[in-house]
């Protein structure tokens, strides 16, 4: 018996995809963008890592659509039957390939030949050149799908490519290691606005050193668990392997006595040529004592092998989502506001250079929701960026609604950060024994203060709480330093243009 999703995982092992992976990285445009960061060539890798994994899975289906898995069907029952029935059915059997399978044209060919229907190894050719057949035609529909994401894959890397160039100066600005990693969320295209949206905040965190170590120890806090040995589930795969068989008949190897009539000799016929020798012919064939031709071939099968799988014993647990809880209310306005949203944009460049999720959520009078590490990451962020903070303040709304999406598997060991100035009262003790209760299973509650005049029963409700309140000077300090920039920015983007 095949297995369609053996014969898919066969096909893949062709090297079609790798071959695909191998022309991207020689491309000289990407060649280009990998050299200009360690962190980009990193990422890129990361990407083709990512597409090849995705294509694998899809071509491994292949065999299961319904345009393969009829045939497939088909050639089993063939392959199973005895040669009598198969010679018997063989008509049916290619006219249920017409319109539908490339080998009709061979296999009427075949059938209309009277020589080879008389010949013993008959099904047995028939069967190879049609699973030969089955092979071919998967194999161009897997590289028809390969031709097909591989497009898609160049007209996505050449938008982050550009995307990058729009970007130049915003991936040099912080630690490298967790702020210059822009490629993974580069697949939207930018407007000259949107650019200098981002260079304002990228500039803006950049000023503010303490805000910044902020962000970087969040970052390292869900990385500090202890290390775990991961011991995966006994699972079984199933390997493709031929055997040799002497039910096979692709090579004749001697004579011996059997009663097979499909492997007589010709000599053996002679005993029906006289009627008083035909009585013998019977007693042989009833004894299983005609001379018949034996024969060795391969045969396919199916074996299945348990594995185990153990991770190395230094691996660490993998830290969860960022969800970060944004105060939008009317006394966060001004500077208030900027240190939030550069913070946010900030530990969503650290979320990426750590394969992490991260969501803001934006309370005030309502609840609004921006998912910054999709595929169109930049600009979710910058509509988040765009955002005027107006309203009131109800933070019973965010802890309920954290404690909702927090009790979810897919946000185990997640941070949720919550940036405000904590003017609002203490949520109702229930909320608190919710709270507390999601903490015990590698949740943590982070809080940034940017008052002065904060609840502090409110605030206690968190593990950590960071307080960022710079006096009139320094802010002063940090509007004329960020003005210089901006005339700066600008004189330069002159030059460019004469």
């Amino acid at each position: 018996m095949i297995d369609s999703l053996q014969l898919g995982a066969m096909l893949i092992e062709s090297g079609v995809i790798d071959e695909v992976v191998r022309e991207m990285m020689v491309r000289p445009q990407l060649i280009a963008a990998a050299e200009s960061s360690s962190n980009i060539k990193r990422s890129m890798k990361s990407q083709l890592s990512r597409w090849r994994s995705q294509v694998m899975e899809q071509v491994s289906e292949i065999p299961n659509e319904q345009r393969f898995a009829d045939e497939i069907v088909q050639y089993q029952r063939a392959i199973e039957m005895s040669a009598d029935q198969f010679v018997e059915q063989v008509d049916i059997i290619t006219l249920g390939l017409e319109g539908s399978s490339s080998y009709y044209i061979e296999a009427k060919k075949l059938c209309d030949d009277p020589n080879h229907r008389k010949s013993p190894m008959f099904q047995n050719y028939f069967c190879n050149q049609w699973f030969d057949s089955i092979l071919n035609d998967l194999k161009q529909a897997q590289i028809a799908e390969v031709e097909n994401e591989k497009e898609q894959l160049l007209t996505d890397l050449y938008q982050r490519i550009d995307t990058m160039q729009d970007l130049e100066g915003i991936s040099e600005t912080g630690d490298q290691n967790h702020l210059g990693r822009l490629w993974d969320m580069a697949a939207a295209k930018l407007s000259r606005r949107d650019v200098n949206h981002l260079h304002f905040y990228t500039q803006f965190l950049k000023d503010q050193p303490l805000l910044l170590e902020i962000a970087e120890s969040l970052g390292r806090m869900a990385l500090d668990q202890a290390p775990s040995e991961i011991k995966e589930p006994e699972h079984e795969e199933l390997q493709m392997v031929e055997e040799q068989s002497d039910m096979a008949i692709d090579d004749i190897v001697g004579i011996h006595e059997s009663d097979d009539l499909s492997k007589l000799l010709p000599s053996e016929t002679m005993f029906l040529a006289y009627p008083e020798l035909e009585v013998v012919f019977y007693k042989h064939l009833a004894d299983k004592q005609l001379l018949n031709y034996r024969s060795q071939g391969k045969s396919r099968t199916l074996k299945r092998v348990k594995t185990v799988t153990v991770k190395a014993s230094h691996e660490l647990i993998h830290p969860g989502p960022f969800i970060l809880a944004i105060d939008a209310s009317g006394s966060m306005q001004g500077f208030p506001e900027k240190c939030a949203k550069a913070f946010a944009y900030g530990l969503m460049q650290i979320a990426l250079a750590q394969e992490r999720d991260c969501r803001v959520l934006i309370f005030s009078s309502e609840l609004i929701e921006y998912q910054l590490t999709r595929q169109d990451g930049l600009k979710e962020a910058l509509s988040f960026l765009n955002y005027s903070f107006l309203g009131g303040t109800d933070f019973n709304a965010v802890f309920e609604n954290a404690i909702s999406t927090l009790s979810t598997q897919q946000f185990e060991n997640a941070d949720l950060v919550v940036l405000s100035d904590f003017i609002a009262p203490t949520p109702p003790a229930k909320l608190q024994t919710l709270i507390e209760a999601l903490k015990t299973k590698s949740n943590r509650f982070h809080g940034l203060n940017l008052s002065r005049y904060g609840n502090p029963a409110l605030m206690d409700v968190f593990d950590h709480i960071w307080q960022y309140h710079p006096s009139i000077m320094e802010r002063a300090k940090t509007k004329s330093k960020l003005g210089k920039n901006k005339l700066h920015r600008l004189f330069n983007e002159r030059q460019r243009k004469f």
